[in-house]
């Protein structure tokens, strides 16, 4: 099994130049193959293939399987980490410094198609299972429920906040219990905008993008650990749902994370929740 990635295996990660280079590159252009990484980098493809497993191995770099290919994708999770857990202790400006890499790091979405975030949580795949599906946890932690039987195939409606969201494009594309949960985005109607603070010409030009598909994958690394992997997928090159939803997941998963760990939603969304 694999172990738990530590804020000490990204800080050695982060220590080599050359690892940074790649995560420059992936920071430029998210989903490259190994033989892409390869083709703008000095470096042979023993070294380039090494580097990426220290990098995958410290979770800040995360991968998904197309076809025959293994895509890689830069993950902000470890650099949210030590911006919210650690560099959130200390008031000093050259220490802010380190804050401005995480958002540099996230703001990687424009010139890719897919966005891809893995965080570890302690918890079962049941368990996150449930937080992903049941919507006495999705209220908690998101502010939307979900009206489905979560069968491949199935329509969903999404309830976010007071408004209800129904399409009969919004369906469940796979449901695999504790292992992978796939769905189509919802439709941006005018109800929702006006819920959620957004003027209508920034909502049509939502409306105007292909829709888009969240993918959850689910895997166990032991007894008390899960990996969660979001990828959202089908995203209009250089839209402007890409932007969105690269500050918008992190936010989300990290409300789940606090959640499933110490059964308590974030501070914000204990406020949120208290509103509504």
């Amino acid at each position: 099994m694999a172990a738990y990635p530590s804020l000490d295996d990204a800080f050695r990660a982060l220590a080599d130049p050359s690892r940074r280079l790649l995560l420059d590159r992936l920071n430029a252009r998210g989903g490259q193959t190994l033989g892409e990484l390869c083709s703008c980098l000095d470096m042979a493809r023993q070294s380039v293939s090494k580097h990426l497993a220290v990098l995958e191995a410290a979770n800040l770099v995360t991968t998904v399987r197309r076809g025959r290919e293994k895509l890689h994708y830069l993950n902000a999770a470890p650099i949210e980490e030590i911006a919210g857990r650690w560099i959130s202790q200390y008031d000093r400006g050259p220490v802010r410094a380190l804050a401005d890499l995480k958002t540099t790091l996230e703001d990687s979405t424009m010139a890719r198609p897919s966005f891809v975030y893995t965080t570890f949580i302690r918890t079962t795949p049941e368990r996150l299972w449930q937080g992903l599906t049941d919507p006495a946890f999705t209220r908690r932690y998101w502010n939307i429920a979900f009206e489905t039987d979560w069968r491949a195939g199935s329509p969903m409606t999404w309830q976010q906040r007071d408004v209800s969201i129904a399409d009969d494009a919004q369906r469940v594309i796979e449901s695999d219990p504790y292992t992978r949960l796939s769905y189509t985005w919802h439709s941006f109607t005018p109800e929702w905008a006006q819920t959620v603070d957004i003027e209508e010409e920034r909502r049509a030009r939502l409306a105007s993008e292909r829709r888009s598909k969240v993918t959850f994958e689910i895997e166990a690394v032991d007894d008390e650990q899960v990996r969660l992997t979001v990828v959202h997928d089908d995203l209009e090159p250089g839209g402007l749902l890409g932007d969105l939803i690269s500050g918008g997941w992190p936010r989300v998963v990290a409300n789940l994370k606090t959640l499933l760990e110490t059964g308590e939603p974030l501070p914000e969304m204990r406020v949120a929740a208290s509103s509504a």
